[in-house]
């Protein structure tokens, strides 16, 4: 069985660029005021959703596995 992600959103940080649908469509969705939010917050690991987290230009996506509680995304610096 593979890695499962807490996938979360800053919606404090979150600019709304929609970024995240063009690399994870499935992953994620944009309310009215333009807020992404994961489609699920928890998931299988997927590539897809990792550069989704990868390509928001804010970094408002958090991935944390749930196994262990340690962050996918964003790297510690």
């Amino acid at each position: 069985m593979g890695d499962r992600w807490q996938v979360e959103v800053d919606r404090s940080v979150c600019i709304g660029s929609g970024m995240c649908l063009n690399h994870a469509p499935d992953g994620f969705r944009l309310d009215t005021a333009r807020q992404s939010h994961p489609a699920a917050p928890q998931s299988d690991a997927d590539e897809r959703i990792l550069a989704a987290a990868e390509g928001c230009p804010v970094e408002a996506i958090t991935l944390t596995l749930l196994a262990s509680g340690d962050v996918v995304f964003p790297p510690d610096e």
